[in-house]
């Protein structure tokens, strides 16, 4: 249950005084009947609620998918660059955080969320989710490249990177997938085998796959779908 004014706050309709004074003019309904208390109790999962007529769905957390330019900081905050919290700073969300982190000059699929559990259960090492990543590089790899890739490559670290996948798209150009986040990680293991990486764009998380109409810098709502397939797709 649930306070009728705070779920209203949640759900950006606006500020507590705010919403005070939308209840007394009368214009949210509860299953039809309107209330004017603020400190009516909802059951927020099943009450239907209606503010000026549209109805109010009531969400614990929200979903952002966002198509991170290159120059971006994948964190809240920083003292010298853009970061991705600032451009959602529209969608009035203001404990919004990105789920994992894309290089500064990395572009492509980024999760911003608000939901602290799913986030630690996509970034958890144990769960081995799946990064891909399309890669353009330097030269070609040669077959034993792309071997040495798959079983893993010293970095620098005393261990070698878990298994990889390899997928070549063409010449120059390479679908890498890993479950690890090393800091890097890319960039390195293609050094590790004499190539370096021009380009780097992640693609997928957790199965979620980057809207192709988003341009760089635009995010949007994730779909009902998509929100199932990346709390399912984590296990």
């Amino acid at each position: 249950m649930l306070r009728l004014d705070k779920l209203l706050c949640e759900m950006k309709i606006g500020t507590r005084s705010q919403v005070k004074k939308e209840l007394k003019q009368g214009l949210v309904a509860v299953n039809g009947e309107i209330v004017t208390k603020p400190e009516y109790k909802v059951e927020e999962e099943t009450d239907r609620i209606t503010y000026k007529g549209k109805p109010v769905r009531y969400r614990k957390h929200v979903y952002y998918m966002l198509n991170k330019p290159a120059g971006v900081v994948s964190a809240t905050r920083d003292h010298t660059c853009r970061t991705v919290t600032e451009l959602l700073k529209d969608t009035g969300y203001t404990d919004l955080f990105p789920v994992g982190r894309l290089d500064k000059d990395t572009e492509g699929l980024l999760l911003m969320t608000d939901d602290g559990e799913l986030a630690h259960q996509l970034l958890s090492p144990k769960k081995h989710v799946e990064k891909v990543y399309e890669v353009g590089l330097r030269e070609a790899l040669s077959g034993e490249d792309v071997r040495k890739l798959e079983n893993g490559v010293d970095i620098g670290e005393g261990e070698r990177t878990l298994p990889a996948r390899v997928e070549i798209a063409e010449e120059m150009r390479i679908f890498l997938t890993i479950t690890e986040g090393k800091f890097h990680q890319v960039k390195r293991m293609l050094q590790a085998v004499g190539n370096e990486v021009v380009s780097l764009r992640r693609i997928p998380m957790g199965g979620l796959k980057l809207d192709s109409r988003l341009a760089s810098g635009e995010y949007r709502e994730l779909s009902e779908e998509e929100i199932a397939g990346i709390k399912g797709g984590h296990h």
